[in-house]
């Protein structure tokens, strides 16, 4: 099954996909694109611009691609196309939007981590609280445009993970 991990950042996005990487022994856990392009020696301003975005997008079109089955993203196509339309009015988002329909077409579960009510993760001013907000409320309306197996999981790390499996084995019967 291919699991991707969408949500706003200082969702606890990463904390959950690693903890379900770690739960589900023979997946194969592919980091968010910033991570991997950074180590490929790809330079982010401090605060990204939508090349920034669209540079990840492509990124993140080309690893839904994998071969694999038993794979968890951490963030997916929705997660930039929302940044995207957070910060650049102009982008031509229709021809962004096949390309993304396109690469989550290969995605079995998408979980939505959603920024909840009680904040349980704080976001200080240094990182975009209002672009935050923004994107947590792009996901919120956009992931229903897409025609996929979706979960929306809250609570603790434990509740999150449990959430996941039990729709994972009620997938797979």
């Amino acid at each position: 099954m291919k699991i991707a991990i969408t949500g706003a950042h200082r969702a606890g996005k990463t904390t959950l996909a690693e903890e379900l990487h770690e739960s589900l022994p023979g997946y194969e856990y592919i980091p968010e694109p910033y991570y991997e392009l950074e180590e490929m020696g790809y330079v982010f301003p401090e605060t990204p611009t939508t090349d920034d975005y669209l540079t990840q997008l492509e990124h993140s079109i080309k690893r839904m691609a994998i071969k694999e089955n038993n794979v968890i993203f951490d963030r997916c196509p929705i997660d930039l196309f929302a940044y995207i339309q957070a910060t650049d009015e102009i982008a031509n988002l229709q021809l962004l939007y096949a390309k993304i329909q396109s690469a989550m077409d290969e995605i079995d579960l998408l979980v939505f981590v959603p920024i909840e009510e009680s904040d349980l993760i704080q976001c200080p001013d240094t990182e975009l609280p209002e672009l935050r907000l923004q994107v947590n409320e792009i996901l919120r309306d956009l992931i229903g445009d897409f025609d996929m197996e979706t979960i929306e999981v809250s609570g603790t790390i434990s509740e999150r993970l449990n959430q996941i499996k039990d729709r994972i084995v009620t997938a797979t019967l």
